[in-house]
């Protein structure tokens, strides 16, 4: 395990070092451990004297009846519809960056399918992580300082999903068909491993892995 907290000691230098309010975003298939790495990042930023904002995607979900008009089985539902970017835009991410004392982390509970408000205050240089699916998105580009997605294998973030909720573990499975294909939408079409600032091999939840690629030109 030091192996990974050596790994994430390294990046959380690299983000500290970035001047004013950052806006890092934490990207990564279902499954392939956003939330837990986040946490551990913003605990090293604290660490650091870092003032940190930690919010996820999670709240900023579309209300259910949107959420599932196209069925509760469609992928493209999945992909399109779930969370309201606008409110996630208007809420937190404008706010923090023009310089605003308090923000929304949250504005929806999908559990209740209900409006809520969800405040943070925010330091005049400070670092939101925000965590979640389809970060790299078309609506989203040109939002975040320094982006990161962790690439994990479907058969491992499903793995790991069973194990943790109870659910089917093969990918394939016909209660996975939403998630699934849903997400492979998101990759063929927003291809996250090229509009990230770094790719992470988390398959190894103890030696996480960067991983290389070529220069852009």
């Amino acid at each position: 395990m030091h192996i990974r907290i050596d790994f994430i000691k390294q990046l959380a230098s690299q983000i500290a070092a970035l001047e004013g309010r950052v806006v890092v975003a934490i990207d990564g298939v279902d499954g392939s451990g956003k939330t837990t790495f986040a946490d551990e990042l913003a605990l090293l930023e604290i660490n650091a004297n870092c003032s940190v904002v930690r919010a996820c995607v999670d709240g900023f979900h579309n209300p259910k009846a949107t959420r599932y008009r196209r069925g509760k089985s469609d992928p493209d539902g999945f992909f399109l519809d779930s969370y309201n970017y606008d409110s996630l835009r208007r809420f937190l991410l404008d706010p923090l960056r023009s310089g605003a004392a308090l923000v929304d982390v949250a504005r929806y509970d999908h559990a209740t399918d209900e409006e809520i408000s969800q405040t943070r205050s925010v330091e005049p240089s400070a670092v939101l992580l925000l965590d979640g699916i389809f970060l790299h998105r078309d609506e989203l580009q040109g939002q975040w300082d320094f982006s990161v997605f962790l690439s994990v294998p479907f058969s491992v973030s499903y793995a790991r999903m069973a194990a943790r909720d109870g659910s089917k573990p093969d990918p394939l499975a016909p209660e996975n068909r939403r998630y699934h294909q849903g997400q492979l939408i998101y990759l063929q079409t927003c291809t996250p491993e090229d509009r990230a600032t770094i790719v992470i091999d988390n398959s190894d939840i103890g030696a996480p892995k960067l991983v290389q690629r070529q220069s852009k030109h």
